[in-house]
């Protein structure tokens, strides 16, 4: 299995305590005390369409603002109803009316940031800065309220060990959110908190503007057709397309995406060009354009020191893994070393393998530069392998990778089917829409997909959901994937490479662990996992990409409809685990990068002239300063870190590569696609949400008291 996609479950935009947009669920109830003015505001109302889902056809942009304020005083006075009961606390008058708190809340900032992330216009930013620091200011009211605090308390005390199950679960999770989040701090220190919870959200909001504005103005404009050299023609076509989209300063753009590499310079012969798009990518943001997000990185480093450090831990990384499946900064680094360790001599023969390749051609004295590297390690691949993307993207549609690939391998694992839906509004037109039923026929979730990428969308790739899961709420879930490939000119069919592929093998592994969710309360279904967990499904499900069956039903010619032939198949899954040393090396250094950052005390956070320095340093210190293996993304465009949800979490990519190999494991002992074995998956691990013990969860489907990491670089192909 090939590792890969470095997707966020959804950017974390905090709400409510312990909550983000990206946990939100769907509401079941009408609006209590709406305004005159909001009586028609179909935000405020449920949905009459299946499973409730938003009604995008009238749903206007204004609509957003007062369906916010409306939603926030509702969930104001819910809470003022469970801390003004006169009855003793109790599991139901206290801890599930706070779990029922707040649902309108829930359906609103669900549309909302949904549109932020994929499709935001002016209109939309402005309305976010408007709407985080009202959401920040809400949090803090929650977090901090002493009575609402001393009933969860009271309940904890004297209840948590009576209960059991998923209600036992509940309770802890909502008084340990409390904890955590300073209910025990004394008064002084809890203002602190306060302020800073806000602050890091108006920062937030400004990296994701920032940010956005600074890679789209990164584009790199080109004159000349010939310039573009190598590229296939629907590449070219799509340079001509986004070059019309933004303005067309020139006939042709070239779009900075995400990353630091950028996929075409596998195939533009232009060194110069490379040159150029590579710099616009790694300068986008550092301050040597207009654009310089390190004050605000500088900023948000000291801030969240100072969090922990008010919350007794020497820094930010110790606060927030303490309730990961790793638990302190020493295991992530153990874990890195020993990969790193191993790493080393396997990127060190690849580069210099590469670069004698190219000096076939360019001279002994030519010196390999990383905006090189995907270019001749795709000619060496072509010339060893006999395989290059333009070779086999013919037989990657992306229609039908979803329909033959995606959702027949989840029919094949877990007895599901899917059929389109015409009839449900979306937010763009270029998304599509299918029921899901389960292997009985019985209604399952709805699932929206939003592939294309477009000036509006961030780049990427991630899974969410307009409702997440839950019994008690009568709600089954409406989960949403979006890409960023690129879109094939009108009567053209949108062909994709293999990692193209992956990924949408990758976020669909998300969406079924949301959409198997069969859990009580919302607050623990779904993906409502540890962040170093929560990646397992997804980088298991790119397993089933690869394997023979599903291969052969959706790898089939746009034109012809044939499936891929065989012998070009054995090249092209041969070529999978060519040279991946790279690909392993930009995640360890992005991965070091962030753990270096919130290993910091908040005095010793370098101030933003010496943010780059300590990057480097922090590269240096641990082996990793390698200028043909930069990170996968540098401090100054890491928005996993400094925007989401992944501060001192972003090993948990590899971590979770590990748990996955090991599922992928029994899978392929078993017969990978057992539907026996893919329900026991289901049963064990994907319907149960944050139920239960994640590490029992874990040895309870594959037998192991631990996770094998022996088995991560042999799945690399190292």
């Amino acid at each position: 299995m090939k590792k890969k996609k470095y997707c966020v479950v959804m950017n974390k935009k905090l709400i409510t305590l312990g909550i983000s947009a990206a946990m939100l669920s769907v509401s079941t109830v009408q609006l209590t005390g709406c305004t005159e003015n909001n009586s028609n505001n179909p935000l405020l109302q449920e949905s009459t369409l299946p499973f409730g889902a938003p009604d995008f056809s009238k749903i206007k942009t204004s609509d957003y603002l007062p369906a916010f304020e409306a939603a926030i005083q509702q969930k104001r006075d819910e809470i003022a109803k469970i801390v003004e009961n006169k009855d003793s606390a109790t599991f139901e008058n206290t801890i599930l009316a706070f779990e029922e708190s707040g649902k309108t809340l829930d359906r609103v900032a669900r549309v909302f940031f949904a549109l932020v992330e994929a499709e935001k216009t002016d209109e939309i930013g402005d309305i976010e800065k408007k709407v985080q620091p009202m959401l920040t200011s809400l949090e803090n009211e929650i977090t901090f309220n002493k009575p609402l605090f001393e009933r969860i308390r009271q309940v904890y005390d004297r209840e948590h060990d009576s209960l059991q199950g998923e209600d036992q679960k509940l309770l802890e999770e909502i008084y340990k959110d409390f904890v955590r989040e300073g209910a025990l701090l004394p008064d002084d220190k809890m203002a602190r908190m306060k302020e800073i919870n806000l602050r890091i959200s108006e920062l937030q909001t400004q990296w994701g503007d920032m940010l956005s504005e600074a890679t789209n103005d990164a584009v790199v404009w080109v004159d000349k057709k010939e310039d573009l050299a190598g590229l296939s023609e629907a590449d070219i076509a799509q340079c001509a397309k986004d070059a019309e989209s933004r303005g067309k300063k020139a006939p042709y753009a070239i779009v900075i995406v995400n990353t630091t590499q950028q996929a075409l310079l596998a195939s533009l012969d232009n060194r110069d060009l490379r040159k150029k798009v590579y710099e616009a990518s790694i300068h986008r943001s550092d301050g040597t354009g207009k654009h310089n997000t390190f004050p605000l990185v500088v900023e948000i480093a000291k801030l969240r020191a100072e969090q922990a450090e008010i919350m007794g831990y020497p820094n930010y990384a110790s606060y927030s893994l303490e309730r990961t499946m790793a638990k302190t900064p020493e295991n992530v680094y153990s874990f890195l070393k020993n990969l790193i360790s191993q790493y080393t001599p396997k990127v060190q023969a690849e580069t210099k393998a590469i670069e004698d390749f190219a000096r076939k051609t360019q001279g002994a004295d030519f010196q390999l530069q990383p905006y090189d590297r995907f270019y001749y390690s795709a000619k060496m691949k072509k010339e060893q392998l006999d395989i290059s993307d333009d070779e086999v993207k013919p037989y990657f549609n992306v229609d039908s990778v979803l329909i033959n690939g995606v959702f027949y391998a989840a029919n094949r694992a877990y007895g599901l089917t899917f059929k389109e839906r015409t009839d449900i509004p979306t937010y763009h037109p270029d998304m599509k829409v299918f029921e899901v039923f389960d292997k009985d026929g019985k209604q399952k979730a709805l699932f929206y997909c939003d592939y294309y990428r477009r000036p509006t969308k961030r780049g990427g790739a991630w899974m969410d959901g307009f409702a997440k899961q839950s019994r008690q709420r009568q709600q089954l879930p409406i989960i949403f994937n979006v890409c960023n490939s690129a879109k094939a000119p009108e009567g053209q069919p949108s062909l994709l490479t293999w990692d193209e592929v992956t990924t949408m093998f990758h976020e669909f592994g998300h969406a079924l662990h949301g959409m198997l969710s069969d859990c009580q309360y919302y607050k623990l279904s779904g993906t409502s996992v540890a962040r170093d967990f929560v990646e397992m499904p997804s980088q298991f499900n790119e397993s089933f990409a690869s394997i023979p069956e599903v291969f052969d039903n959706y790898a089939r010619h746009y034109k012809t409809g044939e499936s891929m032939p065989a012998e070009l198949k054995e090249r092209m899954l041969k070529s999978i685990n060519f040279q991946t040393a790279y690909a392993l090396g930009e995640n360890l250094a992005a991965t070091c990068i962030d753990m270096a950052w919130h290993m910091l005390a908040s005095k010793d956070i370098p101030t933003v002239d010496k943010a780059a320095a300590f990057e480097t340093e922090a590269l240096r210190q641990v082996g990793l300063l390698d200028a043909q293996v930069p990170p996968r993304y540098y401090t100054s465009y890491f928005n996993h870190v400094w925007g989401g949800g992944y501060a001192a979490g972003y090993y948990s990519y590899l971590w979770t590569e590990v748990l996955a190999v090991n599922v992928a494991d029994v899978f392929a002992k078993r017969g990978a696609m057992k539907p026996e074995t893919g329900q026991e998956l289901c049963d064990k691990i994907l319907s149960r949400g944050n139920t239960g013990d994640l590490m029992q969860m874990f040895t309870d489907f594959t037998g192991m008291k631990e996770p094998d990491a022996s088995s991560l670089l042999k799945a690399r192909g190292l």
